[in-house]
């Protein structure tokens, strides 16, 4: 027998939007003294805390602008919003799966979006 789950909802964050539930989620843990943080939440909250760089409001505006943007769909969004590439390279290598490249123009006007926040 096996137990098959189910997806009943998705949704997209950035480790900047999982900063912010975590430490709500934290602080709900700190009010009951008996309740102990379990090792997974541990270590989340010690990741997001060390990962993220922006505030969960310019990450969320930064995945906006760059889901304008023709060639960027909102997963990879999202994954230029929680790396912050600051080079061409670094860009590159976000869109090494996807089935097309961008040229140096467009390279340029994400890497452009990305340092308004950065």
């Amino acid at each position: 027998m096996t137990i098959f789950k189910e997806i009943v909802d998705e949704e997209y964050l950035t480790v900047s939007e999982a900063k912010e539930l975590l430490a709500d989620i934290e602080a709900e843990r700190a009010l009951d003294e008996e309740r102990e943080m379990r090792y997974e939440l541990a270590r989340a909250i010690e990741h997001v805390n060390r990962f993220a760089e922006l505030s969960a409001e310019d990450a969320r505006a930064l995945v906006e602008e760059l889901s304008e943007f023709e060639k960027v769909e909102e997963a990879t969004a999202y994954k230029i919003a929680d790396l912050l590439p600051r080079n061409r390279d670094e860009l590159r290598a976000v869109f090494a799966q996807e089935r097309y490249s961008l040229s140096g123009d467009e390279l340029d006007e994400v890497l452009n979006a990305v340092a308004k926040y950065a």
